[in-house]
């Protein structure tokens, strides 16, 4: 399965780590993705999602309902 939010898109990012000497090599910087399951009133049955931490936030602030409206039509849900 893909690291990738289902709500922001947001997706693994490259980087490098630098040691003491200024060595560096490669490391990949993962999302912080949360297994959720959510329900709103539209559906009688929860949906299991994998959204970052971020998105959890924007959730609860804003409501489900608004966050699936402003989903893009990629049918990642």
């Amino acid at each position: 399965m893909a690291r990738v939010c289902q709500v922001t898109g947001k997706k693994p990012m490259v980087g490098n780590n630098v040691s003491h000497a200024n060595n560096r090599t490669k490391r990949r910087f993962l999302p912080n993705l949360q297994s959720a399951v959510s329900g709103w009133r539209a559906r009688t049955a929860g949906c299991v999602c994998r959204v970052t931490n971020a998105a959890l936030r924007t959730i609860d602030k804003n409501g489900i309902e608004s966050v699936l409206a402003d989903l893009p039509a990629s049918g990642s849900l």
